[in-house]
């Protein structure tokens, strides 16, 4: 599967659809925060630059594939055994 480059456009409309009070994730930046980062034209140029420059090398730093995901129950479940349960 071949990724698509960043865009500008593209990018600030992905951060624009998350959630301001969404807890950080183990880097400790919350999308609020990286919103504002992506407000300064150089800022936001910067990220896309990291973005589309691992897309090119084919390369994901491992720290780029960590995240924390919390299990809401759904009620009247009895078994989280498979992923529709959730």
């Amino acid at each position: 599967m071949k990724w698509g480059l960043f865009s500008e456009e593209k990018f600030t409309s992905a951060i624009a659809k998350c959630n301001n009070s969404s807890t950080p994730e183990p880097d400790k930046l919350s999308w609020k925060y990286l919103k504002r980062c992506v407000n300064d034209v150089t800022c936001l140029r910067k990220l896309i630059n990291i973005g589309n420059t691992c897309i090119e090398l084919g390369h994901w730093p491992s720290h780029f594939k960590v995240s924390i995901s919390i299990i809401i129950p759904k009620p009247n479940k009895k078994s989280y055994n498979s992923s529709k349960a959730f």
